[in-house]
């Protein structure tokens, strides 16, 4: 059964294992197609805008409330823009509970399960791009962006997010690169981090999801965005491959390579957009409260 979103929220804490985390079936990443050349690295502004940043990344957020939750933001501004007030940017970060997600036009024949009994929760999104899969120990973020404040160019912004991805796995010494004709981040034939985007009136929501210590396996259940014939890796399993690493990164507690590479991404988000990110915090309560 493919779902569609419903109400509600709770959240647990993260760095469960898979097992632990199989009753919380909910989720989702990204894939997209289609490459122009990014040809700036960060936007140049005179002063830098705002943005409001929900950081819960060390939470697994059920994938349907999150999603919700972004459509609720992308109908506030719409509002704004519509009274001619100012429409700052949105920043959401978070993990998710184990769940499959697939695009508006996704194809079920990239299912390797019945779904009449999947291993997952599925979910059928406005977003493009075909099947993936969210679960502990990958980074999503999603930035709800008008790009009126930016470039009014969906390929530059995916470029943008790709470059973002691209500087994070520098943190890590990982030489990271594009493939033409497919938007994500790859290293070799391993694809970690997915990109998948929606923008209605130039407000753009969904975003990335970068494999940080993410168990792989449920990857194997599915044919990930589509792409026969390439892998999907992650920050830890490269890290377990790599002969060459400093001391901070031979033995990686899974948790601190969450935080480093949580760090990076918040960084590189605000220096590639050229925002000035502001912490906003919310009590879980008041989300529940919103979408009930």
């Amino acid at each position: 059964m493919i779902l569609a979103a419903t109400s509600g929220f709770c959240s647990v804490p993260t760095c469960p294992s898979l097992d632990q985390s199989k009753k919380l079936n909910r989720g989702k990443i990204f894939c997209e197609s289609k490459q122009v050349l990014y040809s700036k690295t960060s936007i140049t502004h005179e002063r830098r805008k705002t943005c409001e940043c929900f950081d819960l990344y060390k939470e697994l957020v059920p994938y349907n409330e999150a999603w919700s939750w972004q459509k609720n933001i992308v109908k506030e501004k719409k509002a704004l823009i519509e009274r001619n007030e100012d429409c700052p940017d949105t920043l959401i970060v978070l993990q998710h509970s184990p769940v499959y997600t697939m695009g508006t036009g996704g194809s079920e024949e990239y299912l390797n399960f019945d779904l009449k009994d999947p291993p997952f929760q599925v979910y059928r999104t406005e977003r493009g791009g075909e099947v993936t899969y969210h679960g502990p120990g990958q980074l999503v973020m999603y930035p709800i962006i008008n790009l009126r404040n930016h470039k009014m160019d969906l390929h530059w912004y995916l470029r943008a997010l790709e470059e973002v991805a691209i500087r994070v796995l520098s943190t890590f010494s990982i030489k990271a690169s594009r493939v033409e004709g497919l938007t994500g981040v790859w290293v070799g034939d391993q694809k970690l981090a997915a990109i998948g985007i929606r923008v209605s009136q130039w407000i753009a929501y969904h975003g990335l999801a970068l494999n940080v210590t993410t168990d792989l396996t449920p990857f194997r259940w599915i044919v990930p965005c589509g792409i026969q014939n390439r892998h999907v890796g992650s920050i830890k399993g490269l890290l377990g491959e790599s002969q060459s690493l400093t001391a901070e990164f031979r033995h990686p507690d899974d948790c601190k390579l969450i935080d480093i590479a949580h760090n990076s991404l918040i960084k590189e988000f605000s220096e590639v957009f050229q925002l000035e990110i502001r912490n906003k915090a919310i009590p879980l309560s008041e989300h529940l409260e919103k979408n009930i």
